[in-house]
């Protein structure tokens, strides 16, 4: 089996590689703007590399002829900064998605395995369990989910314009995992986050709403779901998610700290303010986004995929926090580390 993946040296893309170093039948080409070094090594020498910039239309016929005689390709490239232009990141996530999708369809590559997320449903409830019929229409003050909501409804043309196209869409929670830990700290919470609590084991205040309840996945269990809906005949959409929902005072309980009740609006005004002074990375769609996204029901996967997660969301969240707390990362431009001993396990 021949693979391509998109966005394989990100922290999805690296758990895939990683996953994929105990499968010998799949051949696999990453696709990336920024390749790894050749001497990176594991997981990206799992790889042969293309570099790509997939917003550019000047990618099209060059990936279109990488793409000839493949089997599959999972598209996980996605940009989330920087936030402050969301016209750079349309061009990647809209218009490089279509790109790969036009490519795929040049190339005659019958399968495609996309990275939606729970971000592309429409608000839902925080008290029960939504499968993947409830509506793919977004939350409206998140960048990020109208454009996954965007996506999907390209993908839903595709499919209507070009039956023999066969695509898999898997809508993951957050994927956490310790190598991620100075990605996260870069992208999301900014130079001011208190990486020093972390490193002590303690967080003295968490906050606290009844809308901010969200799950998670371990990246190694999201890599397990992409592998089994590569070798899967089958289509659709798949909820990624394990449980418990993680909370205020379940992050407070992992953190040694106590929780601190505080209003959506009075957040939303924190958050928002941060973001214009530049004082976080994390536009405030994110607080919107987790404030309005359901719960997830998984039964599909389990039941169509046999997928099950080893990890539940405590031990991911354990995993991500010590990865902040180290400024843990790898050899991949998206995953490089901010310092600490995992840089020099990196240099």
């Amino acid at each position: 089996m021949r693979i391509a993946i998109t966005g394989a040296t990100g922290n999805v893309g690296t758990a895939l590689l990683r996953r994929l170093g105990a499968e010998r039948d799949i051949e696999v080409v990453g696709i990336a703007r920024r390749a790894p070094d050749p001497d990176a090594g594991p997981p990206y020498d799992r790889a042969r590399w293309h570099t790509a910039d997939l917003g550019d239309p000047a990618c099209l016929g060059p990936l279109a002829e990488r793409l000839e005689g493949f089997d599959a390709v999972v598209h996980l490239a996605w940009q989330v900064q920087p936030s402050h232009q969301r016209a750079v990141l349309r061009r990647t996530n809209l218009n490089g998605s279509r790109h790969v999708l036009n490519a795929m369809l040049a190339a005659g590559v019958p399968r495609l395995v996309h990275a939606s997320s729970f971000g592309a449903y429409a608000p839902g409830p925080k008290d029960d369990r939504v499968d993947e019929s409830w509506p793919v229409s977004g939350v409206g003050r998140s960048g990020y989910s109208v454009d996954k909501a965007a996506v999907e409804a390209m993908l839903d043309q595709a499919e209507r314009d070009y039956p023999g196209l066969r695509v898999v869409r898997l809508r993951t929670a957050p994927v956490l995992q310790h190598d991620a830990g100075a990605e996260v700290t870069r992208y999301f919470l900014g130079r001011l986050a208190p990486v020093s609590l972390l490193r002590s084991g303690r967080l003295p205040v968490v906050p606290r709403h009844r809308r901010l309840r969200v799950q998670v996945v371990h990246a190694e269990d999201a890599a397990e779901a992409y592998l089994l809906a590569v070798r899967s005949d089958r289509t659709g959409a798949y909820n990624i998610a394990t449980e418990p929902v993680l909370d205020g005072p379940l992050v407070a309980a992992e953190l040694g700290g106590r929780t601190a009740p505080l209003p959506l609006a009075l957040l939303r005004l924190l958050s928002r303010a941060a973001w214009r002074g530049r004082l976080v990375p994390a536009d405030e769609g994110w607080l919107e986004l987790g404030a309005a996204v359901p719960l997830l029901d998984c039964s599909r996967a389990e039941r169509e995929l046999g997928w099950r997660p080893r990890h539940d969301a405590r031990a991911a969240l354990r995993d991500l926090l010590a990865g902040v707390a180290a400024g843990a990362g790898t050899r991949s431009a998206p995953l490089r580390p901010t310092g600490g001993p995992d840089r020099q396990q990196a240099a």
